[in-house]
């Protein structure tokens, strides 16, 4: 198996992620982690406003909310927008600025570091989701965070889209400057390793006080074709390649 159940289980556990990430000395968004809705307004004053939330269980901003005072989330909390999650975990999280109005996607492929994509966050609130099926277009739902308002690490829809279009091919660039020997990426490929990750695409981004912050793990990564194609070193071929070798390997075990 590559990547495994295992693994499959720590990419939809938000709360599992920051918890092996922060175990392993990375700084991490300062997040609570809440079962049901009982203890949420309580929780809530754990954090000055303004503060947001987001599903244990995400994908595509779900849940993903900024609040500006805690009698707005109070209300929320009792009323019928209230978004249930998955598994009944909310987080409830700091809101941080980032320095600028885009996030890194460092994508890796047995076990090594391919490339980082710049994904451009301009546009408000955003979809990192580099494939083009994932660039839907269509506002964000009400509540979502905009990046007017700061940053949420989550993955929102693309505002500012007609019928039919995507942003998909203006979004994603490479990032030459962040290689293999970024003291970043050499940290999350030994993180990586020790946590049986085979194939991932690690998003994290730098905040307007100097924080370095990987905040999601993508085990069930795709690649962005623009990026791919401006590449000599594309992810999809390493993959291939990687996958090839797995094959290769177990074939040359089982003719012993």
């Amino acid at each position: 198996m590559v990547n495994g159940s295992k693994v499959i289980e720590f990419e939809v556990s938000k709360a599992a992620q920051y918890a092996a990430l922060a175990a392993a000395g990375f700084d991490v968004p300062r997040t609570v982690v809440v079962a049901g809705r009982e203890d949420l307004k309580r929780r809530a004053l754990e954090f000055p406003a303004p503060f947001i939330t987001k599903h244990n269980q995400g994908g595509k901003g779900l849940g993903v909310r900024r609040f500006d005072s805690h009698r707005e989330f109070d209300s929320y909390v009792d009323g019928p927008e209230f978004e249930e999650p998955a598994d009944g975990i909310t987080l409830l999280q700091e809101f941080v600025q980032t320095a600028e109005p885009f996030i890194t996607r460092a994508e890796f492929v047995g076990g090594e570091f391919v490339y980082a994509v710049r994904v451009d966050t301009s546009e408000g609130s955003f979809e990192l989701c580099p494939a083009e099926a994932c660039a839907v277009p269509g506002q964000a739902a009400p509540g979502q965070v905009s990046l007017d308002q700061g940053f949420a690490p989550a993955a929102c829809e693309i505002p500012g889209t007609g019928a039919g279009e995507t942003l998909a091919s203006t979004l994603f660039a490479k990032r030459d400057d962040i290689t293999a020997g970024h003291p970043l990426i050499v940290r999350l490929r030994a993180f990586l390793a020790d946590q049986g990750i085979e194939v991932a695409g690690v998003e994290f981004f730098e905040t307007a006080d100097g924080r370095l912050i990987p905040y999601d793990i993508n085990t069930n990564t795709n690649y962005n074709p623009d990026v791919e194609a401006a590449t000599g070193n594309a992810a999809a071929t390493a993959l291939a390649g990687f996958l090839g070798r797995e094959l290769e390997s177990r074939y040359a075990t089982a003719s012993v």
